[in-house]
C-alpha cells in the first residue's frame, strides 16, 4: 500500500516508521524545525518494544506534491483538523482510505448512525462542519492508539511503551479493505485488530482520557502519582462514571470496569499524559474532542457530569492563559 501520514509527530512518526521498516511505500507530511530535521537526518525512533532505528520517508509540507495514495493516515491532534481537511484533497483518489487515530470524539461519530442522534454534529469538534465537508466519512477507518510515545526533538521520536491500534469501519462490516489494512499495520508490528463497535472502543479510551488528562494538566501529575494520591483517585473514578453515564445514554456500552481501567493506568507508571506534554510544551491542548465534546453531549442527553464540567472549565482557561 502507498500511505501518506499527515502528522510525523509522537504517533504519526512511530507508524510511518514501522510501515517504512516493513517495505510498504510511505510520505509524511510535516512542518518546521521536525520537517527539515527528517529531511537531513531521517527519523530516528527509540523504542523500548522495537529498538532504534532510522528511518527516510518522503517528507513534505505540501499535499499536492506528494499525489493520491492507497491511505491516509490523519495523525495530527484533533484541533488541528479544520485546518488541514481543506488540504487534504490531492491525496485522495476514487478508493483512497483515511484512518483517524485522534482522541476523543471523532467529527464522524454520528455517521450512518439511524435514530434520535442521526446527523448529529459537535460544534465542541467540528465547528462550522468544516472537516466533515473536506473527508467524505465513506473513506473513513477509525482507528484507537493504545501508543505512549513523544516527540523529544525534531527528528527524534521516544517510543515508551505500547503497539495496539485497533482499527474499524464506521459499520462495523468486517471488509475487504479493513481486513488488508489490519494485515498489513500487524506486518509492521502493530497489533491491529479489526473491531466490529470501534465507537464503543473510543468511548473505552476515553474513560481515561477525559479524567486522567484534564487532572494531569492542573496538576502537573503522572498518572502513577494521580493515583496514588487518595482524593485524585476518587475524582477520577467519580468522573469515569459520568463518562459511563452519557456514553450510555447514546446507547453505547463500556466493557470495562472503572477499577480495571484504572488498574491498567497505573502499570504505565510515570508517564505523563499527551495534554500535560502538550502543556509543558506550549502547544494547544486537546481539550475539545477529549472533554468538550462530552459536556456537550452530555447536554444534549440532559446527563449531569458536575465534575467533568467543572475539569473542562478549569482546563479550558488555564489553556488559554498557556497558548496566549
Amino acid at each position: 500500500m502507498k500511505f501518506a501520514v499527515f502528522g510525523a509527530g509522537a504517533i504519526g512518526g512511530l507508524i510511518a516508521a514501522r510501515l517504512l521498516d516493513t517495505g510498504q511505500e510511505v510520505s509524511v507530511i510535516a512542518r518546521g524545525a521536525h520537517l527539515a530535521a527528517i529531511r537531513q537526518r531521517g527519523l530516528r525512533i527509540r523504542s523500548t518494544v522495537f529498538g532504534e532505528s532510522t528511518s527516510r520517508p518522503r517528507a513534505s509540507e505540501d499535499p499536492a506534491g506528494i499525489g493520491p495514495v492507497d491511505v491516509v493516515v490523519l495523525a495530527v491532534k484533533a484541533h488541528s483538523l479544520t485546518a488541514i481537511a481543506p488540504s487534504l484533497g490531492p491525496l485522495f483518489g476514487p478508493e483512497t482510505i483515511c484512518v483517524t487515530t485522534q482522541n476523543g470524539i471523532p467529527w464522524w461519530y454520528f455517521e450512518g448512525l439511524s435514530g434520535r442522534w442521526a446527523g448529529t454534529r459537535l460544534d465542541s469538534v467540528d465547528p462550522g462542519g468544516t472537516i466533515a465537508a473536506h473527508i467524505d466519512s465513506r473513506r473513513v477507518i477509525g482507528s484507537v492508539v493504545y501508543i505512549s510515545a513523544s516527540l523529544v526533538e525534531p527528528g527524534v521520536l521516544d517510543h515508551v511503551e505500547g503497539a495496539r491500534l485497533p482499527i474499524g469501519e464506521l459499520d462495523g462490516s468486517r471488509s475487504e479493505r479493513v481486513r488488508d489494512l489490519a494485515s498489513v499495520l500487524t506486518t509492521a508490528g502493530l497489533k491491529s485488530s479489526v473491531r466490529s463497535d470501534i465507537r464503543a472502543d473510543i468511548w473505552t479510551k476515553l474513560l481515561g482520557n477525559a479524567t486522567f488528562n484534564p487532572i494531569s494538566a492542573l496538576t502537573r501529575a503522572t498518572m502513577k502519582q494521580l493515583l496514588d494520591a487518595p482524593e485524585t483517585r476518587r475524582l477520577i473514578a467519580e468522573g469515569m462514571e459520568e463518562v459511563r453515564a452519557v456514553a450510555a445514554a447514546l446507547g453505547a456500552s463500556i466493557s470495562i470496569s472503572t477499577e480495571k481501567r484504572m488498574a491498567g493506568a497505573e502499570q504505565v507508571g510515570h508517564h505523563k499524559t499527551s495534554m500535560l506534554q502538550d502543556l509543558e510544551a506550549g502547544r494547544p491542548l486537546e481539550l475539545e474532542p477529549i472533554l468538550g465534546a462530552v459536556v456537550e453531549l452530555a447536554g444534549k442527553t440532559g446527563v449531569a457530569v458536575p465534575r467533568l464540567a467543572s475539569l473542562y472549565a478549569c482546563v479550558k482557561l488555564l489553556s488559554a492563559n498557556v497558548t496566549r
